[in-house]
């Protein structure tokens, strides 16, 4: 399928992929069990060039499901650095912005994200947290260590659900 210019297009096109991972969730949990099975040494190669593919189709600004949808891991350098940006302190940050969830974990208190501007950019681009400058996390090494996260990933970011889509095209033996 081409990947035309329009935003409308862009967003029935990311939607469209999407909905068919939604439809496959038992044959990609799955597959992940026997990505599982790979070694990091196997498996952090595959997922990288299928990131580099994934990303050539996929634009960010046409789609911020991930700042519509989830929350972030805020870690304390997070919050030094964005309440610096801010002119604010760390205390009002996390007053205002911050809560922790179930994990005990400091996530944003509200999706879409504080920071989403109406036009899908970040208003904290250059300061954003850790989490959000890394994401999805398809490009990172020792992959083997967040297949669950890619997994759930895989519902919200259109570009993870074409690495997966990739992968699971993908002829490669699962080694213990």
């Amino acid at each position: 399928m081409p990947y035309l210019s329009e935003p409308i297009i862009f967003l029935l096109e990311y939607n469209i992929i999407l909905q068919k991972a939604n439809s496959k969730k038992d044959i990609i949990l799955s597959f992940f069990k026997k990505l599982k099975l790979l070694k990091s040494k196997e498996l952090d190669p595959l997922f990288h060039e299928a990131h580099h593919e994934a990303f050539k189709k996929i634009d960010c600004l046409m789609c911020a499901n991930c700042c519509k949808t989830t929350s972030p891991i805020i870690l304390q350098e997070d919050i030094t650095r964005i309440s610096k940006y801010l002119k604010t302190s760390s205390g009002n940050f996390i007053k205002e912005f911050v809560e922790m969830d179930e994990d005990g974990d400091f996530v944003f208190k509200q999706t879409p994200c504080f920071f989403l501007g109406s036009d899908n950019a970040c208003k904290i681009y250059d300061v954003r947290p850790k989490a959000c400058s890394e994401y999805p996390h398809t490009n990172r090494k020792r992959m083997k260590e967040i297949l669950d996260i890619t997994y759930h990933n895989t519902f919200i970011c259109p570009a993870v659900a074409l690495v997966v889509e990739k992968l699971e095209k993908g002829n490669f033996k699962t080694t213990p």
